[in-house]
């Protein structure tokens, strides 16, 4: 006999977070591995003083919009507040409040300003257990390039010296036979985007790099017009 479809929510709950992740969930790992960094660092988030969001809730968050590709950190407050896995692995309870996103946003600028963020990782790669994950022998990037909102207009000498576009709102700037490279151009409407081509042949376009350590170790895979 079929059921009532009736919504039933009690008025107390003994179940936590970390009972709704199963006990073989990749993140379980990673946080335990979050946790030994988190000791390593005391000294330096206690520098920090107090602020509103505690620095080790904001990375791990930070590492959760990373993992899931979360687009915007608005979003990843959205999740927060109705993802219980989210939850867990930030150390929020099931009732906890979520932060507003500037405060949010604020907070984590202030901590990457003071290069926690940075020693941070740096302790999550010195631990035992990634250190035997990790080799000389042999290294790999992405090379993902991530297009730019940028138009390639906006790609001017930093010397102010190149033609000006076309008279108008939009006006056309011809390129033709004329040099262009990273050292001497750059973006005036978004100053990090980057010349890119993925191969000898290809067009080049104002890219980002998929992954911060290609910037500096992979110049084969997305090789920047010098």
């Amino acid at each position: 006999m079929r059921g009532e479809d009736e919504a039933s929510e009690g008025l107390f709950s003994y179940v936590s977070c970390s009972a709704r992740v199963p006990k073989d969930h990749p993140l379980r790992a990673i946080r335990r591995l979050v946790d030994g960094a988190r000791e390593a660092l005391s000294g330096d988030f206690a520098k920090l003083g107090q602020p509103s969001i505690p620095p080790e809730k904001l990375l791990r968050a930070l590492l959760l919009q990373a993992f899931y590709s979360v687009r915007s950190e608005r979003q990843l407050m959205e999740q927060l507040d109705y993802n219980l896995l989210f939850r867990w692995f930030v150390g929020l309870s099931m009732d906890a409040p979520i932060w507003d996103v500037t405060v949010f946003t604020k907070n984590r600028k202030r901590l990457l300003e003071g290069d926690v963020a940075a020693k941070f990782f740096g302790a999550v790669l010195d631990q035992a257990e990634v250190k035997q994950l990790l080799s000389n022998d042999h290294f790999s990037v992405d090379g993902t390039l991530i297009e730019a909102w940028a138009s390639m207009k906006s790609f001017r000498r930093k010397d102010g010296k190149d033609k000006p576009p076309d008279p108008g709102r939009n006006g056309e700037r011809g390129f033709h036979k004329e040099k262009r490279s990273n050292e001497t151009h750059g973006s005036t409407t978004d100053p990090d985007a980057r010349l890119y081509r993925k191969g000898d042949g290809q067009g080049a376009k104002l890219s980002f790099m998929g992954h911060w350590q290609a910037v500096r170790t992979s110049q084969d895979r997305a090789a920047p017009l010098r």
